[in-house]
């Protein structure tokens, strides 16, 4: 098999773990409260449900393109409806806080070891829904070693539109052929694809605590398939 130039990398489940990060942050908040009623996961899990319809709305046209620190912000206020939490009560400064623990989200076990090895051989970026700013500030307090972070702002897409994926493409110089996108999820994997692109599948079974993912249904023959990100470099030869 002819091995990709680049390899771009959802970040959000396949490198860090959103759930924990997002759970350990909100029991702070949920204990201060006093709301033993709500669990940390059942929270994060709630904050996350919010995220593909949010975007969806951009998609649609129905809002004009805003970043994903901007739909965090919203999505958070309206979790916290829902869950008859008062966001005024809280203070603005506190909701800013809790929106930017998704920049301070914990790296897999495998991923910066993972990423290392990949980086002698090939050069690897973000192919992310998140803004600049956020990864950024999530690779430094992580240690992910990007050649390249390029947030949805480099779009002015999300995906799975096919634009988010070919802007990637045409930024790096490259056909779509070229550039290999790394998930762990098969939407993202089928929409790349689509797109052009190869595709290397990283099963994280914990990325919803245990439960399966919402797009199995979508699994594919994708050109690799690995437990992790150091397994991904053994089979690149990198």
């Amino acid at each position: 098999m002819i091995l990709p130039k680049v390899l771009a990398f959802d970040v959000f489940g396949t490198v860090v773990d959103w759930r924990s990060g997002i759970a350990r942050e909100a029991a702070l908040l949920l204990d201060s409260l006093g709301r033993s009623d709500i669990t940390p996961e059942g929270f994060a899990d709630g904050w996350r449900a919010r995220y593909q319809p949010a975007m969806g709305r951009v998609r649609s046209g129905e809002r004009p393109f805003v970043i994903l620190d901007t739909l965090h912000r919203e999505t958070l206020e309206d979790l916290l409806v829902s869950l008859e939490i008062d966001p005024d009560a809280i203070g603005d400064g506190r909701l800013h806080d809790l929106t930017l623990a998704w920049h301070r989200l914990d790296p897999w076990p495998d991923a910066v070891a993972g990423l290392t090895r990949l980086k002698r051989r090939f050069p690897i970026v973000t192919l992310s829904n998140g803004n600049i700013a956020l990864m950024l500030d999530m690779a430094r307090r992580a240690g992910l070693p990007w050649d390249a972070i390029l947030g949805a702002e480099v779009s002015g897409h999300y995906k799975p539109d096919p634009e988010a994926y070919l802007a990637t493409v045409r930024t790096l110089a490259i056909r779509p052929d070229e550039l290999c996108l790394v998930a762990a999820h098969h939407s993202d994997l089928a929409a790349a694809r689509g797109a052009g692109l190869t595709t290397a599948y990283v099963d994280r079974p914990m990325e919803y605590g245990g439960r399966a993912a919402p797009d199995v249904r979508l699994a594919s023959d994708w050109e690799w398939s690995v437990a992790s990100l150091v397994e991904l470099a053994e089979l690149l030869g990198a």
